[in-house]
């Protein structure tokens, strides 16, 4: 086994932090990343013959948003400006520029730039707090926070802003309160930390080095606000977000290993039929507010990470520019999660296009006509036709796997989409009728770099009514349709005319079916 000794990032931990390097939770594609980030990790490898990465240690690159990390040595997925670039930008540079900092790894730098100190550390034992701008993304040292409050409080705190009152949360330190105060602008329960941050005070003792914690965590310690965890589209903004922020955080390589603690900001149980993401950040117990309820607890680190509703955030709210898309920040999320549950791309013995329709099992939203819709699939002979229910009998991570060895995906408009995040590079997404929210899935899949298709000519489809939505108000996404059959087939047909086209769809085919012929001899 190859150890790495490194200093922890920790000003209040001053043990050596020992790390093996299978403790790395990243891709081997991404390790290249990881050894330019840390060079004393780099020179580990360089002297161990064991390291299975020396082939990568000479390669010059970088994420995207590190110092000096120039266009042609960062992430290897870099987007396109194919579009017109018309409305907020006047040259091709500008809207190139501007889509990367607005949903790719220029974001993270982005965060990393605005990054003012809070809570200034003097002396070894103090405390320290900075945070991006609004109060997005926040990450502390020797920090208090008292949830002595919780008691009595009942197990319904969700979505709550007063979870902390004034003076619970703290440490000793230069504390520059006016400056922390001026970012609180952003108050909302999923759109900042400002509702918990407003309430930091300068303690007169140092919380772990005096001993007033009940509690003291040295672990690293994510804090979440989660959205929506039953809706896989909202759910998947908190782990990307997530995800994003280990970026933001990335000034020391523990940062992409998974034993630290995650501790969501609400005092429900957590649980989720995607429960499984979480495996890509920690390999501990998730924890909730009632573990420290009535207890001061203090932690050695602590995160604050990106929340899944802020203003412009991602990916809900990413307000992205015209003709651009592909986003390398996307990408390397999407391979985090594949890696992390070992999700694995299945060699092929022929080069038939996968086709899986994703079927509602739902009251709105079905294909009315969908067996004959099938029916008709399964006779083009190109195709490998698969109908699935995403529901609780099938395993997320089976879901998954399911996903990622299809090259068009086909669902209506619903969270289950969300799925086209796993799909392979050459996919394409086939959003049957977007139900009047025309951008959503659109948005998603240009940020993930597939191609989409969706309904086109609305007299080739029947509503079954007017839609029967919340209040009593009409609505597309509250009915049912049946769809002209012959269009459908051509818009699959479009779909899989992009992905045979594609020149690493017919790579993943000749490499399989050499595999194959091999396997047989």
């Amino acid at each position: 086994m190859m150890f790495i000794n490194l200093l922890t990032f920790s000003l209040s931990m001053r043990y050596v932090y020992l790390i093996e390097i299978k403790d790395f939770n990243v891709p081997a594609e991404h390790m290249g990343y990881i050894l330019n980030s840390f060079p004393s990790i780099a020179d580990n490898c360089k002297a161990d013959f064991s390291c299975p990465f020396k082939n990568v240690i000479e390669n010059k690159v970088c994420w995207g948003y590190e110092t000096h990390c120039y266009k042609n040595i960062s992430y290897h997925v870099r987007p396109r400006c194919p579009g017109d670039h018309r409305g907020w930008v006047t040259t091709k540079e500008a809207q190139y520029d501007t889509f990367y900092t607005q949903a790719d790894f220029g974001y993270v730098k982005e965060q990393i730039d605005e990054l003012k100190v809070m809570c200034e550390a003097s002396y070894l034992h103090d405390s320290s707090l900075e945070c991006s701008k609004y109060l997005r993304f926040c990450r502390g040292r020797n920090l208090m926070l008292n949830f002595t409050g919780l008691v009595g409080r009942g197990d319904n705190l969700r979505y709550k802003m007063d979870i902390l009152s004034e003076g619970q949360i703290g440490g000793y330190c230069n504390f520059y309160e006016g400056r922390l105060k001026s970012e609180a602008e952003h108050m909302s329960a999923l759109q900042s930390w400002g509702p918990e941050m407003i309430n930091f005070v300068k303690t007169p003792y140092r919380p772990i080095f005096d001993n007033v914690c009940d509690i003291v965590i040295e672990k690293p310690t994510y804090i979440m606000k989660l959205d929506a965890t039953v809706n896989m589209y909202h759910h998947f903004c908190d782990f990307f977000n997530l995800y994003a922020s280990l970026h933001v955080n990335s000034t020391h390589p523990s940062t992409f290993t998974r034993d630290n603690h995650i501790l969501i900001w609400e005092t429900f149980t957590y649980e989720s039929a995607f429960k499984d993401a979480f495996k890509a950040f920690t390999s501990n117990q998730i924890w909730d507010l009632k573990k420290f309820r009535g207890k001061i607890a203090c932690f050695r680190n602590v995160v604050f990470p990106l929340l899944p509703r802020m203003i412009f955030g991602l990916y809900y709210n990413t307000p992205l520019i015209y003709g651009c898309e592909r986003s390398g920040l996307f990408h390397a999320f999407s391979k985090h999660i594949l890696h992390s549950l070992k999700v694995k791309q299945q060699p092929r013995n022929n080069d038939k296009i996968r086709v899986t329709l994703l079927s509602r099992g739902t009251t709105y939203r079905t294909i009315l006509n969908e067996k004959e819709i099938i029916e008709a699939l399964i006779k083009v002979k190109e195709y490998h036709v698969q109908r699935v229910v995403y529901d609780k009998t099938i395993p997320f991570t089976k879901q998954l796997e399911i996903t990622h060895n299809s090259d068009v995906f086909i669902g209506m408009h619903g969270a289950g989409l969300t799925h086209l995040l796993f799909l392979p590079d050459w996919a394409a997404v086939f959003e049957v009728y977007n139900c009047e929210d025309p951008n959503c899935y659109s948005d998603l899949a240009r940020l993930r770099g597939l191609k989409y298709v969706t309904w086109e000519d609305k007299d080739k489809f029947v509503q079954q009514d007017e839609g029967h939505g919340p209040g009593g108000a009409s609505h597309a996404k509250f009915t049912n349709y049946s769809f002209d059959v012959k269009e459908f087939l051509r818009l699959v047909e479009v779909c899989a005319y992009y992905v045979k086209s594609r020149q690493d769809f017919k790579n993943f085919i000749e490499a399989s079916l050499l595999k194959h012929n091999h396997d047989e001899l």
